[in-house]
Order: C-alpha cells, then structure tokens, then sequence
C-alpha cells in the first residue's frame, strides 16, 4: 500500500512541476495588462523628472572615461644606445679577429725566418685551415664578415634616422 501512496505521490509532483511553466507563460506580465500601448515623448520624461519619481542609475550625458593609453612597446631599432652597444660590441669582436690575423700572419713570418718562437699557434682554435695560407684566408674571412655585420648596422641606423656620429668612436 505505501508503495501505491509514493507512486502515485511522485506522478502528481512531476505532473504539478510540468504545469507549473505552463500556467506561468500565460499569465499576463506586469505592466502589460492593459492592451493600449505608452508611447513616451521627451517632454514626459521632463515631467517625470521631478524628485524621486525617475531613478537614473549610471552616467548620462558624461563622456565615458578614455583608459590611459598603454606606453608605446620598446623598438630597440629607434634606440641610439641600442646601437651605440652593438657597435661598441662589434668593434671589439672587430679588432679581435684583426689581431688574431696579426698574430697568424706574425707567427708564420717567424716560422719562415726560423726565429726562435716563444708563443706558437693554437691549432686547436677550429677551422684554421691546413696550410698557413688557407689559414690566412680564414681569418680574412672572419674579419670581412664582422665588417659586414658593422656595416649592415650603420645602415639600419641610417634607415631608422639615427645620427651618423652615434656609432662612432
């Protein structure tokens, strides 16, 4: 028997839950129980506008508060101290190599001359090349590559309107 008074209690609950958006959806919504429709004019709105008839919520003829602009990202091509550094580190890495070849040069005259040689060439410093010339010819290489790199740095420099002396020494 309480099986039969729960069975037909839960039909009549889903039953009830069913008809309840049913009947809600045909009842009339607040304020449009009357068939004749408001139209609102300017001047109605005005005579509403009395103390505590109209409540405004929000800003009205305000213009909305602009964010602060966001700073302009970092282009380090417009930056003079941007390449005054990679000029500065160019230049050494320049005069590096130079010297390198100078040593080279210096170490095989010395090898020619039979001198007596107190330093020696570190033929463990990569691809030096197997004769003295080709050595040569690789260091010359690796100079005119870091010439190069200088050289496409004063001209991006020229392009971005940088002033010529900023690179110089």
């Amino acid at each position: 028997m309480n099986r039969h008074v729960a069975f037909s209690f839960a039909i009549s609950m889903t039953l009830s839950a069913l008809a309840i958006p049913l009947r809600a959806a045909n009842k009339p919504r607040a304020g449009t129980d009357s068939r004749n429709a408001v139209s609102w004019t300017n001047d109605d709105l005005e005579r509403l506008h009395l103390p505590g008839l109209i409540c405004i919520v929000g800003r009205t003829d305000e213009e909305t508060p602009k964010p602060p602009s966001a700073p302009a990202p970092y282009v380090e091509t417009q930056d003079p101290a941007w390449y005054v550094g990679q000029a500065a580190k160019l230049r050494a890495e320049l005069e590096r190599r130079r010297n390198q070849l100078g040593a080279y040069r210096q170490a095989i005259q010395d090898a020619r001359s039979l001198k007596a040689m107190t330093g020696g060439m570190n033929l463990d410093d990569g691809d030096i090349g197997i004769t003295p010339e080709a050595g040569i010819e690789t260091l010359q290489q690796r100079v005119s590559e870091t010439q190069l790199q200088l050289d496409a740095l004063e001209a991006l420099a020229r392009r971005n309107d940088i002033p010529p002396g900023t690179l110089r020494d």
